[in-house]
């Protein structure tokens, strides 16, 4: 009797149910811990052994009755709820034409997968830099002494743990260098920070390709093979470059790497300040101290390592007359650029 009542009694409950909140309500009354099937199959001790068997069965029966009928009715409430939704949403033409403009990436994504592709050609790996580095490895482990100018807060972003917005792509030297501790090919492009004056051709937020080739008895003429051939791929033509001699603390000798100015070829612009030159690369062959700092036996090895300033590349790539446009996040500017990248 009390199977059945309980039968009748969930019937009716089950259909009155509105929303999944209530049917949840019912299944928890009828099929919970303390509900009210759990209850019943508690009954069990009391009765006769033959009693046993017909009661769980018919227990069990009333189970699977319920669970099913809650399945149903659940099914039944989400469509229910489903097409509620679709009724009260405002009707979509799909007749209506679609834009399907794709984005675009910006040119410096663009470049830097062309040059990166260059390199590894030439038997080059691709590494990574921190953005935020320690002072030791932005200055000490390239060689730059502690009163040297880069080091002053007029120059440098100082962090107030006494890290730096690193300021050059330089700041991965030593890290890489102990990670081959040996010969290498590598280059690590990176955004760099220096706190100067923004114009046409100068930014505090700027990018760099580094370069890095250690190996027996290379010379300034491998450096320049790479890098004449490095833009000769990239421009799809010869560009006129010139080496002036530079001193950086990391390279012994250093040099100054220009590229005549795409925009007035050679004549003199706003954008190469009337010279007739693109400053492109500091460079140079890596300094003995910089080698036996990161652990490298500079009386086995030398090499040359260079700074490419990625940014001006980008402009005479492009034809750009102000690196101010590649910080800007202006989308009519940055649409132009398509690839098959």
């Amino acid at each position: 009797m009390e199977i059945e009542k309980t039968k009748n009694q969930f019937e009716s409950e089950v259909e009155n149910a509105k929303d999944l909140s209530q049917l949840d309500n019912v299944r928890v009354k009828y099929l919970g811990k303390k509900g009210l099937v759990t209850d019943l199959m508690s009954h069990i001790k009391e009765l006769a052994i033959e009693e046993k068997k017909i009661f769980g069965q018919k227990i069990n029966a009333l189970k699977n009755m319920i669970e099913n009928k809650i399945e149903q009715t659940k099914q039944k409430l989400e469509k229910e709820n489903i097409e509620k939704k679709l009724k009260s949403e405002k009707k979509i033409d799909i007749t209506l034409p679609v834009s399907i403009e794709s984005g675009s990436l910006h040119p410096r994504t663009i470049l830097q997968k062309e040059i990166e592709d260059i390199f590894v050609g030439m038997g080059f790996t691709v590494e990574d830099g921190y953005e935020v580095e320690t002072e030791y490895n932005n200055f000490d482990a390239v060689n730059v002494p502690k009163n040297h100018p880069a080091r002053d807060m007029q120059d440098t972003f100082w962090l107030s743990n006494n890290q730096v917005l690193k300021t050059q792509t330089s700041a991965a030297q030593n890290r890489i260098l102990r990670k081959y501790n040996g010969p290498l090919k590598a280059i690590f492009p990176g955004r760099c920070f220096r706190n100067e004056a923004v114009d046409h051709s100068h930014e505090n937020t700027f990018f760099q390709i580094e370069g890095l080739l250690v190996d027996e008895e290379v010379s300034v003429g491998n450096l320049i093979f790479f890098m004449k051939k490095m833009l000769s791929e990239l421009f799809k033509k010869d560009i006129n470059i010139r080496l002036r001699p530079g001193f950086f603390p990391f390279v012994e000798p250093g040099f100054e790497m220009d590229a005549q100015c795409t925009f007035c070829e050679g004549k003199g612009c706003q954008v190469c300040k009337h010279s007739g030159w693109l400053e492109l690369c500091p460079c140079g062959m890596i300094h003995p101290q910089v080698l036996k700092l990161a652990g490298i036996d500079s009386e086995k090895y030398c090499g040359f390592a260079f700074g490419l300033g990625f940014d001006r590349l980008v402009m005479l790539q492009y034809g750009l007359d102000d690196i101010r446009m590649l910080n800007s996040g202006n989308l009519r500017f940055l649409k132009q650029f398509k690839t098959k990248f």
